[in-house]
């Protein structure tokens, strides 16, 4: 596959030692991105430049996100991130939670036009920074990503990610295809495509759609079937059994450097067991519950041998 493969931050899931190992397990030369990085009381949280600027993050291609509902949040992170030796920042307006929506943050900044029209200016002010953005539609409306659009094509991004969905949708209902189309069409800067994407025949899918995008980013599909960037590059569909197997070694290397980091069974288990929550179609769903279920380590193990 010619076009770019992105590897999409997810909250809970894509930290640096998930990014770290899944590097190891599957190799390519990815993009992969923090979740979000916020402002808080002032400043930035440690554990989220610790989450960057680690070594944990040094074996693979990495871009920070920013979450922002100004420009003086905005300023200061990237402020903060160009003092850690960032020069790729991608701008997150496409968080679909109420949680962040409702400060204005996220998909929420896109109907704040006025204070999107700052961003350039923001931009001008730390050239040493290279920008992207992910972002959605719409907070509510599938259009009003119509709003912002000149504002963006004002300003030279490396790319925009699209997830077509507004954030009321959160990860529910239909992705509006035509609508993408017509940002795509819209947008003076390169776009890559995002959401639904789970094999690599829904990738091929979107890249015949669509042959004017820039690449695609890969998100829950991959949490629940880590391959799917690797096959997606080579052109070529694992087996189930070859596909399970890089999983559970993939699992089990991050199992070993939490039960190194982490102190007690619980700090343990509430650690691992996310590295299942979208992989019951690919485990199947007798594994997937017990896996949910298990309240101790010898049930997760036991758990997991259901695979």
């Amino acid at each position: 596959m010619d076009s770019k493969i992105y590897i999409a931050p997810i909250q809970g899931h894509t930290d640096a030692a998930w990014r770290h190992f899944h590097r190891l397990a599957y190799g390519g030369d990815n993009l992969y991105f923090t979740p979000f990085i916020r402002a808080e009381h002032g400043g930035v949280r440690d554990r989220d430049i610790r989450d960057y600027s680690g070594p944990m993050s040094a074996n693979h291609r990495l871009e920070p996100q920013v979450i922002f509902r100004d420009m003086e949040e905005l300023d200061l992170l990237l402020t903060a991130l160009s003092r850690e030796g960032a020069d790729k920042i991608n701008l997150n307006m496409g968080c679909p939670f109420p949680l962040q929506t409702g400060k204005g943050r996220g998909a929420g900044f896109i109907a704040n036009c006025s204070e999107a029209a700052k961003l350039p200016e923001i931009a001008a002010r730390h050239p040493e920074i290279s920008l992207s953005a992910k972002m959605r539609l719409g907070y509510s409306e599938s259009d009003e990503w119509r709003g912002i659009m000149p504002i963006l094509n004002s300003m030279h991004l490396r790319f925009i990610v699209l997830h077509p969905r507004v954030a009321k949708q959160q990860y529910g209902g239909e992705l509006d295809l035509d609508m993408f189309a017509g940002f795509l069409k819209e947008s003076s800067n390169p776009v890559v495509f995002n959401g639904e994407l789970k094999t690599p025949s829904d990738v091929t899918a979107i890249m015949e759609r669509f042959p004017g995008i820039e690449g695609v980013m890969l998100g829950r599909g991959l949490l629940g079937r880590p391959s799917l960037a690797a096959e997606v590059t080579a052109g070529e569909e694992w087996t189930r059994e070859r596909r399970i197997e890089e999983m559970l070694r993939f699992h089990d290397s991050l199992m070993a450097h939490y039960e190194e980091t982490l102190c007690g069974e619980s700090q343990l288990l509430s650690k691992i067991k996310p590295f299942w929550e979208y992989a019951e179609e690919e485990i199947g769903r007798k594994a997937w519950k017990a896996i949910k279920k298990a309240g101790t380590l010898p049930k997760y193990r036991t758990a997991l041998a259901l695979i």
